[in-house]
């Protein structure tokens, strides 16, 4: 009995691992601030979207890791297939059925968001077949979390305005500045330090339309300790300090999010997205990020 229970418990904490469940609050304030800033989604709907790119989310993760099975075996032989925890075939099953529930649960919102969480689909197995070695591929990964702004957003509104978009650009140029610095997290160094201030963009673009009230303060100053942490790391004072410096610029996410959320009518959105931030943080201490 302790033996099966203990295979139980094994298997949870593997699935928890391959999907990165420890990010998926930044998933959540992603939607919330995609819906605020077309003006909010009823709250059911808002949870459908939250529920179904939570899904894709985590299918994308589980897919990343199929794909990437000989890579990791050579370079991160601890992740859960290398390490023998789980069969690859398992999980390209597994990241499949998620990723189709997603999109299909999203056509149920509308047309609109269905073809949104569709394209949204397809940018994820692009992204996941081919990013080793593709140049572009931070900025696909940069797509895949601008499209989670304008599926949100089309639960809500039909047309697609510079409101919308520009953020949702912004978040593209932050996650492929992100994106790029991840791609040296297995040789623990940053080799070029271009990308890094693609990383502003969200404050640029949000700076210039907040209202700079308890919220967006609060977004601001917290962004600042991450900068001033991640400098720190990025010296690379230590084994692991570039996984640390990564794992905290994904949960970053959700401050940008905070902070285009300030810009918008929709009150509770930028403090909920700030809860997502401090959120991710706790299940990281428990969970790896990447």
């Amino acid at each position: 009995m302790g033996s099966l229970a203990t295979r139980r418990l094994s298997g949870w904490r593997t699935a928890l691992v391959l999907g990165r469940v420890s990010n998926l609050p930044t998933v959540w304030s992603n939607v919330i601030a995609g819906s605020a800033l077309a003006g909010g989604a009823p709250m059911h709907w808002l949870i459908t979207l939250a529920i179904a790119i939570s899904l894709m989310y985590v299918a994308g993760m589980f897919l990343n890791d199929a794909f990437d099975r000989n890579v990791d075996a050579r370079e991160r032989p601890e992740r859960p297939i290398p390490a023998g925890d789980i069969p690859a075939d398992v999980v390209f099953v597994v990241g499949g059925s998620l990723l189709v529930v997603g999109m299909v649960t999203l056509a149920a919102v509308n047309d609109r968001v269905g073809l949104a969480g569709a394209g949204l689909g397809a940018a994820i197995l692009l992204y996941d077949w081919h990013h080793k070695k593709n140049p572009l591929a931070p900025f696909i990964m940069g797509v895949c979390r601008a499209l989670v702004y304008v599926t949100a957003a089309l639960a809500t509104t039909a047309a697609l305005s510079a409101t919308i978009l520009v953020p949702a650009a912004a978040l593209l140029a932050y996650v492929a500045g992100l994106t790029y610095s991840a791609r040296m997290e297995s040789l623990d160094r940053i080799g070029t330090f271009w990308p890094l201030p693609l990383l502003a963009a969200p404050v640029i673009v949000a700076g210039a339309d907040t209202d700079f009230s308890l919220a967006a303060i609060i977004a601001f100053i917290a962004l600042a300790a991450c900068a001033v942490r991640v400098a720190l790391l990025l010296r690379h004072r230590g084994a692991g300090d570039v996984s640390r410096a990564v794992a905290l610029l994904i949960a970053a996410i959700s401050l940008n999010d905070a902070l285009f959320a300030t810009t918008t009518d929709v009150d509770y959105a930028a403090f909920a997205c700030l809860a997502c931030f401090a959120l991710t943080l706790v299940l990281q201490r428990y969970v790896p990020a990447s």
